[in-house]
């Protein structure tokens, strides 16, 4: 027996997907502008020593010669080193550009991040970044900057896009792009003479690993229209990345102090 087509009703098309605008975390960027702070009022410290006292040492300022990656010190046991370069610099320049760095990264990643987990992205890339310096920089000379951990944040960005290029579409493609094109330009001028590169390089492994595995992976909760978005995180990421930068790093550092 035939079946009459018309008592059956034609199937209807899929409704197009539907762009879905969400309200994206809101805070205030304070870590970024307290690292700011910190690190200028240090650099103001430092063109007070060299006022009061002159240049102890070639133009290395009294902070420098307590604060720098000096790897004779730091197998002297002086291992605040790995972490403290990044509040010095060397020049006005060094430290305009590197805080012009902090202020565009600083405000999207922590208020992706959260304070406490970008404050720990910073850290974290600081000692890694100077880590690498220590063990493949130049070996009698010193470096100062806060570029590791500013090139751990660049590192972060991308790695947080790429992670999440779902949800930003389009401008997770542009991110990315950029933030390569990015990389790779500051590597090329790292070659010049005076620049810390392995340091740059310490940083983005650092960035790259923490937040690969403890970046922010946002994911849309709830019912159209009352969406909003979650991070699906878990505090077991976050350690789980920083034991990582910590024991990878930290087992070069012990390396490079006792065995090299």
């Amino acid at each position: 027996m035939d079946e009459n087509p018309a008592s059956h009703p034609a199937p209807q098309p899929a409704a197009p997907p539907r762009e879905v605008r969400v309200a994206l975390p809101a805070s205030a960027p304070n870590v970024t502008y307290v690292i700011v702070g910190i690190t200028v009022f240090v650099y103001i410290l430092q063109l007070a020593s060299v006022y009061f006292y002159g240049y102890p040492i070639n133009g290395v300022d009294w902070l420098e010669i307590f604060g720098a990656r000096i790897n004779s010190f730091i197998r002297a046991g002086q291992v605040w080193r790995f972490f403290t370069p990044a509040l010095l610099h060397g020049s006005p320049p060094h430290i305009f550009f590197n805080m012009y760095g902090l202020v565009v990264l600083g405000p999207l990643l922590e208020r992706h991040f959260g304070h406490k987990r970008f404050l720990l992205l910073y850290v974290l890339t600081a000692f890694s970044g100077n880590v690498l310096s220590f063990i493949l920089g130049n070996e009698n000379g010193y470096s100062v900057g806060a570029s590791t951990a500013i090139f751990g944040l660049i590192a972060a960005e991308g790695i947080f896009f790429f992670r999440n290029k779902k949800m930003f579409g389009d401008q997770a493609k542009h991110a990315i792009g950029n933030v390569a094109f990015i990389i790779l330009a500051n590597l090329f001028l790292g070659l010049a003479p005076g620049i810390d590169n392995w340091g740059h390089v310490g940083g983005l492994l650092g960035g790259l690993i923490f937040t690969w595995y403890a970046g922010p992976r946002w994911q849309l909760d709830g019912l159209y229209p009352d969406l909003r978005l979650q991070d699906s995180t878990e505090l077991r990421d976050i350690v789980n990345g920083a034991s990582i930068v910590l024991l990878l790093f930290g087992f070069l550092a012990v390396w490079g102090m006792f065995f090299r």
